[in-house]
């Protein structure tokens, strides 16, 4: 294997000159002023000590840089996966500040081991079995999930709960006691960032200010709130009649550390994260191979499980909890003009020297505020569109969707992430099953086949043409081998049945054996089987079989020549 191939910023590396560095200087001094915040309140979502999101948003942007094959993809803290730590952590009976910290290092040490190993096997095609509906229901009940989490510190109350309806039951309980002063500061950040992001860039356009300088403004509208509400509450004294900041956010660089629990803690922490990896390899890869179309970069799945897994163990040992590449940043990286991984190692210098110098003021930076950044981000993931679509579309994939929305809001993001997945794919197996079979017949004039119940097709008495539109394994072989005999019982002048093997990409023991089965029954009945258009690799495994040398037809190219057998 070639050096690149382990370590694909090699390639970007060589020629790596001024003008380069300067684009990639620009886009990372645009997402530090991104990260600063966000990184705050995802660990505020995550239930966490502020300093932690700034430790993962260091060292893991280094990891993945040297790892990563996407040249613009951002890792770090996301919605979702601090929300899912929230709830592993919550979940795991642990008591102290020190034990949840710890807690949350081990989970990003498991889910980047569980990544790295996954990646090293060649596992990345695991990720196909988390169907789009199932993803897009999962992230949007979660954003819902999220957002009235988060209305605890709008409103300056107390909050308890998981679910949809302990959150909402626990707010009823809590909402008299509303802090007045913390929900002007939350409500004033919540309509300065819906304003911003609703029109802000147009009416700056108005005013003459150039396109890329118009585009940056509403992004860094979240640190302009930030650092004016914490101005205010120095100013006002805010703190001091109750209006709840972040505290005392812990300076300086990433330690090395190891975090580690009980061995029965451990256990109980290997299911949620196993879940945080799917979850947030899915994502990751899903912006990764956007950006990378954008610019015609590849982005190979099995290198960004590694780079993935490295990222979190890096986490992990520097004091952080779980990350993976985030939307938000990725294309504010993208779009401030990025071009290699460098700007997120330029990014991770800048985390560290908030970190370094900065943190005194972070004391001060109301709660409120950051909830607010955290629900207008999250409300944006929230797919409405999907439902509608897939309603029109797919009635299993609604089934699949609403599914995975409602108990992913009753009973929590586990449950209903595993439920969502297990429900799509059996509705798959089920209609793997019941596989379409139709009935074809020669459009006049050409060589081509259609099904006799959508087009006008000439048909022989004595031929039976059937096109079998699923690949044949043991859970659908004898539904095909009783489906065929049905139909040449019931017509007495058939001497010809010729499966169309088009369709088909492969079969298992259990197919070649109600293939067998079926040549015997039709030959006792006087009734030739053929096939027609069977691909190569299907041809080989029969070949390994003594499946042939019993057919008691023939194996033709094409379906016209078996047409036109006599």
């Amino acid at each position: 294997m070639r050096p690149t191939q382990w370590f694909p910023a090699l390639s970007w590396l060589r020629g790596y000159g001024p003008a380069v560095f300067t684009q990639d200087l620009v886009a990372a001094m645009i997402v530090t002023i991104l990260l600063i915040p966000q990184s705050l309140a995802y660990a505020l979502l995550a239930d966490l000590p502020p300093h932690m999101g700034l430790m993962a948003s260091i060292m893991p942007l280094i990891v993945y840089a040297l790892l990563g094959t996407s040249r613009t993809l951002s890792v770090g803290p996301v919605a979702v996966i601090s929300l899912m730590t929230a709830t592993a952590i919550g979940g795991a009976g642990l008591e102290t500040p020190e034990q949840k910290m710890l807690a949350a290092g081990v989970l990003a040490l498991l889910s980047g081991g569980m990544m790295s190993l996954a990646g090293f096997m060649r596992l990345g095609v695991l990720a196909n079995y988390i169907s789009h509906p199932v993803a897009a229901g999962f992230v949007t009940a979660s954003a819902l999930l999220i957002a009235l989490g988060q209305v605890k510190h709008l409103l300056g109350v107390s909050m308890d709960g998981h679910t949809a309806l302990e959150l909402a039951v626990s707010l009823g309980q809590n909402v008299s006691q509303t802090h007045l002063l913390t929900l002007g500061i939350g409500g004033v950040a919540l309509v300065g960032l819906y304003a911003s992001r609703a029109g802000l860039k147009r009416v700056a356009l108005g005013l003459g200010v150039p396109d890329f300088i118009a585009g940056l403004l509403p992004k860094m509208v979240p640190l302009a709130l930030i650092a004016g509400a914490t101005l205010f509450v120095i100013w006002a004294g805010a703190g001091e009649s109750g209006v709840q900041t972040v505290g005392r956010v812990e300076g300086g660089l990433p330690r090395l550390t190891l975090p580690w629990l009980s061995l029965e803690q451990v256990k109980s922490l290997l299911g949620p994260a196993a879940l945080i990896s799917a979850v947030g390899f899915v994502e990751s890869l899903s912006v990764g191979q956007t950006l990378g179309a954008k610019r015609r970069e590849s982005v190979s799945a099995n290198h960004e499980l590694v780079a993935l897994g490295g990222a979190n163990v890096a986490s992990a040992l520097s004091g952080g909890f779980p990350v993976t590449g985030g939307f938000s940043r990725s294309v504010v990286n993208f779009e401030a003009g990025a071009q290699t991984q460098m700007a997120s190692v330029l990014a991770a210098v800048g985390i560290a020297l908030a970190s370094l110098f900065l943190t005194p003021l972070l004391f001060y930076v109301p709660k409120a505020v950051l909830a607010a950044t955290i629900i207008v981000a999250v409300l944006g993931l929230v797919d409405l569109h999907v439902f509608r679509l897939t309603a029109r579309f797919s009635k299993a994939d609604f089934t699949a969707l609403v599914l995975t929305v409602v108990l992913t809001l009753a009973m929590g993001v586990e449950v209903g992430l595993v439920t969502g997945i297990a429900v799509s794919v059996l509705l798959h197996l089920a209609k793997s099953v019941h596989p379409h079979v139709a009935e074809v017949g020669l459009v006049a004039g050409t060589e081509h086949f259609r099904n006799i119940l959508r087009h006008d097709v000439q048909t022989r008495d004595d031929l039976l043409t059937l096109r079998l539109d699923e690949s044949l394994y043991f859970a659908n072989a004898k539904f095909i081998e009783t489906d065929v005999s049905r139909r040449v019982a019931g017509n007495p002048r058939l001497n010809h049945v010729v499966l169309q093997f088009s369709a088909i990409n492969s079969l298992d023991t259990s197919a070649l054996e109600s293939l067998i089965k079926l040549n015997e029954r039709l030959e006792h009945g006087g009734v030739q089987l053929h096939l027609s258009e069977v691909k190569g690799p299907v041809m080989d495994r029969l070949q390994r079989s003594t499946f042939l040398e019993q057919l008691t037809g023939r194996v033709f190219l094409s379906q016209f020549e078996a047409f036109n057998l006599r």
